[in-house]
């Protein structure tokens, strides 16, 4: 087949492209120093700020016993009856003579409840990954999601989050790595905010301190 000497030209020029990297367009954005100043307060208040803005619910709890407490009496109150879970370390925190286990129901549960594999304090983002036994769906299906978390699984910037997964998992990384910063919100219908349309209306966040 002929091709004609513009073609020919043209080809060359991509092949060449393609043989010699492009120059990153912002090289400063991608150094091991973060581009957002360090928070001037504790991880936890800087979490629980930017959670709280974006019409999260964050709760803080001293022990193992009481997010027991302070998760029980919130089902309580709220009148939830239909929990679902499949990570057995939090199965441990629920009262079987008021709520109902649900391992294999999404859609007909009141909330679901996950772990996260760390939170960010800067955006008051909840990361989530495949690699948990909850899977892809269990913190966007339900009508309301309930995280709970740990002191010392706050970091400061999505990319730090980003190391620890790495770390964490090195060349196995999970298929799936979320980040979860409050309830489900869009304006694409006239420009208006709503809550709920792709994912939970309500998220709450528990934060043990250890």
């Amino acid at each position: 087949m002929n091709i004609s000497p513009s073609k020919e030209n043209i080809l060359k020029k991509i092949r060449e492209a393609l043989i010699h990297s492009t120059p990153l367009p912002f090289p400063q954005s991608e150094g091991k120093n973060s581009i957002f100043p360090t928070s001037q307060q504790e991880l936890e208040i800087e979490f629980a700020e930017q959670f709280t803005r974006l019409q999260g619910k964050f709760i803080f709890c001293l022990n193992q016993q009481e997010l027991a407490f302070q998760f029980n009496s919130l089902v309580k109150k709220q009148g939830w009856k239909k929990i679902y879970c499949r990570e057995e370390p939090l199965m441990k925190l629920f009262d079987s003579q008021v709520t109902e286990l649900l391992t294999d129901d999404l859609p007909g549960c009141d909330l679901s409840i996950t772990s996260c594999e760390a939170l960010v304090a800067r955006t008051g983002s909840m990361v989530m990954t495949t690699a948990q036994s909850s899977g892809r769906t269990v913190s966007v299906y339900a009508p309301v999601h309930i995280c709970i978390g740990y002191t010392n699984q706050l970091v400061f910037d999505v990319k730090d989050a980003l190391q620890l997964i790495k770390t964490r998992y090195s060349d196995r990384l999970p298929s799936l790595i979320s980040f979860a910063t409050g309830p489900s919100r869009t304006a694409d219908i006239e420009k208006t905010l709503v809550v709920g349309v792709h994912g939970p209306k309500e998220v709450y966040c528990f934060l043990v301190d250890e």
